[in-house]
């Protein structure tokens, strides 16, 4: 991107989707829940009520001028610093992607709101559809996901069932893996049957490979989320170690990368990674962003990660 953009951020590189344009419609960690795990901090007060967070035209303004440079991406997703659901116009992205383009549209959520009819209406019109399943009941769920009030495990996989049943694109589910929470297997077992019961199409095995919310938060190991993926049967696969896997260097801006990093603080190896550039040369970027006051540096578990210098962490 030649300029800044409020609502817009990437195209970034993703092994599932390719160069994945973001669009964030939700302000920082405005979200109905304040999962342990989160990579982008605690959440000061998760709720429970949808509204015009962003203004939706000037959202579909920066859509139009993204397209009108020549924008390009495999995939226009909708994910960010928030749960994007909450937002009452969320449709209208998706709405607009299948007018002005031909690329595939993406919804990344994490399924609290789905037990509402017309959230279910919306998050229909895009191409593929991700939510989230990590617990099996009330006590697990409240244990990892800290909910608003009002949000409940039930509603959360009645929810889910029933945009199954409506949904025709392709829908997965991500599990995320705490150790010592739902690292057990016979915990897993119970998800399993919970998962199953929504009938995806895919079903994705994550773990904490970013700075969660919580420092008391403890990845499980990679040799594990295998054990764990083949409980979950032939539709899991273990994509918390993420590997670049042939894409081209993308010229990287450093607006571009600010905007990455605020939702998504890294290290210099993961993002140098996910841009498939020399460490060396993304080292020396982040140096330079961090001396003039754009990004902070915090030191997790033996390794330097950067953050938006406004972000709360």
């Amino acid at each position: 991107m030649s300029k800044p953009y409020q609502y817009l951020f990437g195209p970034v590189p993703s092994r599932r989707l390719g160069r994945s344009l973001g669009v964030d419609l939700i302000p920082f960690k405005t979200c109905t829940l304040d999962c342990t795990f989160c990579q982008l901090g605690e959440t000061p007060c998760a709720v429970n009520e949808r509204g015009d967070y962003v203004p939706m035209p000037d959202v579909l303004a920066e859509l139009f001028q993204w397209l009108e440079a020549d924008g390009q991406a495999d995939h226009i997703t909708l994910a960010g610093s928030g749960e994007p659901t909450l937002h009452s116009h969320f449709g209208d992205v998706f709405r607009w992607v299948k007018e002005h383009t031909e690329i595939p549209s993406v919804l990344l959520t994490n399924g609290t709101m789905l037990h509402v009819p017309e959230v279910r209406e919306n998050a229909a019109l895009a191409d593929k559809v991700k939510v989230t399943l990590s617990a099996w009941d009330e006590t697990s769920f409240q244990q990892m996901h800290r909910p608003a009030q009002g949000v409940t495990f039930d509603l959360l996989l009645k929810g889910e069932q029933a945009f199954r049943k409506e949904y025709t694109g392709e829908l997965s589910v991500e599990v995320f893996i705490v150790e010592g929470v739902n690292s057990q297997v016979s915990n897993a077992r119970k998800m399993v049957e919970v998962v199953h019961s929504i009938n995806p199409d895919r079903i994705d095995i994550n773990t904490a490979v970013r700075p969660p919310a919580d420092s008391g938060v403890k990845a499980a190991t990679e040799e594990h989320l295998h054990v764990l993926a083949e409980l979950f049967g032939p539709k899991a696969s273990v994509t918390a170690s993420f590997r670049k896997q042939g894409f081209q260097a993308l010229e990287v801006s450093e607006d571009a990368l600010l905007g990455l990093i605020k939702r998504h603080p890294a290290s210099c190896s993961q993002l140098a990674k996910e841009f498939s550039l020399p460490e060396d040369r993304m080292f020396k970027m982040l140096r330079q962003m961090t001396g003039a006051g754009q990004l902070k540096e915090e030191q997790r578990d033996g390794e330097i990660y950067f953050f938006h210098r406004a972000s709360s962490t």
